[in-house]
């Protein structure tokens, strides 16, 4: 089986599956980020390797500059990341977590950071980010942690954990 293939995409490329995946049955705009569109921010789709002509994202994830909240330490924020329910499990969500990561790496970040689901604690701690602080809730949507990791070829030269 061949990895997935992964691309830099416009938001609109991105916005179905974030609303379907990460805000059911709630209005589309919910799924809209004020950095959307910001300097800096990127969007990242996957799609099944055989898949082209980019017909159908399988998983996505948005990153953003946006430093570490309480130590102001330069970082890239990433947010929005959904896997289509259909392919979980094959590789779709590492993808684009992967190549989040490395493109994060080149525009020069050191860090990377994210309010992961609880839920999700396992793929994170698999792919090298550390839990960090206490437990909060996103209302409407459940238990969070701040997940972090350190990227080589970023700022501050670290390899990633």
């Amino acid at each position: 089986m061949r990895p997935p293939r992964t691309a830099l995409v416009p938001v609109a490329e991105v916005f179905a599956l974030r609303h379907a995946v990460l805000r059911p049955g709630l209005p589309a705009a919910s799924a809209a980020f004020a950095e959307d569109a910001a300097p800096g921010t990127f969007h990242v789709a996957s799609y099944d390797a055989d898949d082209t002509e980019g017909e159908a994202v399988r998983a996505c994830v948005t990153f953003l500059p946006e430093p570490l909240p309480g130590t102001g330490e330069d970082a890239y924020r990433f947010r929005g990341m959904a896997s289509d329910p259909a392919v979980r499990g094959l590789g779709h969500g590492t993808a684009v977590l992967r190549a989040g990561l490395a493109e994060a790496a080149a525009r020069g970040a050191g860090l990377v950071w994210c309010n992961g689901r609880t839920s999700a604690r396992g793929f994170y701690e698999r792919h090298g980010f550390t839990a960090r602080g206490e437990e909060f809730t996103v209302e409407g949507i459940g238990p969070h942690l701040v997940f972090t990791i350190k990227l080589s070829g970023g700022g501050s030269g670290d390899t990633a954990a």
